[in-house]
């Protein structure tokens, strides 16, 4: 036998790009699930209620809403105080939950004698860490991916160069 034929045939650059290509959508699968798993457990841990980021606050409409509870608001634009609907139930919404009038609502008499709500600034600063956590996760998952492919493919470049 002769030494030529003990020593295993060098990779080719279609198999190295073949095993490349394997692990590296390994690798991406791998994290897509740990990426997805510490965003939810980031979530959960924190405790924010999308909902609650989202919704716009409710004002009682005497069309689809039932009214349970009437108190008296200073209403801007009035010289005496309204009697507004405080607690209400909306007939469209299936928890059946009741709906109350929020404290930092204000009540806005228009020029033309109509009410409006003014609800103020509705931003909620959880959102934008919210969201600075997911771009975060994100960006630490694509640099990863890259020093982990590149490292494989080192290895790969070492495993062929190297003489037996």
């Amino acid at each position: 036998m002769s030494p030529d034929t003990d020593r295993p045939e060098p990779d080719t650059d279609a198999d190295k790009a073949r095993k490349l290509r394997r692990y590296s959508h390994g690798v991406s699968a791998a994290l897509i699930v740990a990426c997805n798993a510490v965003f939810l457990a980031g979530l959960w841990g924190s405790g924010v209620n999308l909902d609650a980021l989202i919704r716009t606050p409710d004002v009682f409409d005497s069309t689809k809403d039932v009214c349970l509870r009437f108190t008296w608001h200073r209403v801007i634009g009035a010289d005496e105080p309204i009697q507004l609907c405080h607690e209400w139930i909306d007939l469209s919404d299936p928890s059946g939950e009741t709906h109350i009038f929020h404290k930092e609502t204000k009540v806005v008499r228009g020029g033309d004698g109509k009410l409006y709500f003014d609800h103020g600034a509705q931003v909620d600063y959880r959102l934008f860490l919210l969201a600075a956590f997911v771009a975060l996760v994100i960006a630490l998952g694509v640099t990863a991916k890259r020093r982990l492919i590149a490292r494989y493919r080192m290895r790969l470049d070492m495993q062929g160069t190297t003489p037996s």
